[in-house]
């Protein structure tokens, strides 16, 4: 019997959004425990953009950023995701969505931001997806227009996430962290190099980011523990 398209939207989101559709998870009280710890991380300044990167290709930052999404919308928080990976995006992908407008069209002055918004299917959660992709990601990200983006989302919504490109790859990640209020460092367990993580961290303190933490992505529990969390 074959599924119809709702369905098969809905066992994708349930695949790769566990925050979303399985919220008594071990690994969904794990992302709530970043939602806390970022809340408490700078307690004399609000946190309303919050960039997450990876040191290389393949460490789950785009898992990290759609979950922590998730969990920021199921405590009531208007929540824009926003894929600023101009190169290899794949927020439509986790959200079912077309990639067809986006933030490449917003910073060339294609479209206006709230044309570019789609609704997602879970609450509180909108997305703009990265566009078509430019020859010049980096240009786009360091033009005023970024700046004027970021003033009309911060007014619309309470929590923006930056799903970004891994910050060794390209400088795109350190052009976006100096604008936003915080930055998360995923590192996937037993996947990247201790070296490349230091180098990491130095990229994104010559940009002058604020470092909100460090996000230890797929650990293995002790032996008497049968859970992954991230």
């Amino acid at each position: 019997m074959k599924l119809n398209k709702k369905k098969k939207q809905k066992l994708t989101l349930a695949r790769k959004l566990i925050a979303y559709s399985n919220p008594k998870s071990i690994i969904t009280e794990q992302f709530r425990t970043i939602r806390t710890n970022i809340q408490f991380s700078m307690p004399d300044q609000e946190i309303k953009t919050i960039l997450v990167t990876s040191s290389i290709p393949g460490e789950g930052k785009t898992t990290n950023a759609a979950n922590l999404g998730v969990v920021f919308a199921q405590e009531g928080k208007k929540v824009l995701i926003v894929d600023a990976d101009m190169r290899k995006p794949t927020i439509h992908h986790t959200f079912n969505l077309f990639n067809v407008v986006g933030l490449s069209n917003i910073l060339s002055n294609q479209v206006d931001v709230l044309n570019a918004i789609q609704h997602s299917d879970i609450n509180n959660i909108d997305i703009i997806v990265s566009g078509p992709i430019p020859p010049n990601p980096s240009e786009l990200l360091s033009s005023k227009k970024l700046e004027t983006f970021l003033d009309i989302v911060k007014n619309e919504y309470e929590i923006i996430i930056f799903d970004a490109p891994p910050i060794l790859s390209v400088t795109d990640a350190q052009i976006l962290s100096n604008k936003c209020d915080g930055t998360l460092l995923i590192v996937n367990s037993g996947y990247v190099d201790k070296a490349d993580v230091i180098k990491a961290k130095a990229s994104l303190e010559a940009a002058h980011a604020k470092i909100l933490g460090v996000v230890l992505n797929n650990y293995k529990m002790p032996k008497n523990n049968n859970y992954y969390y991230y």
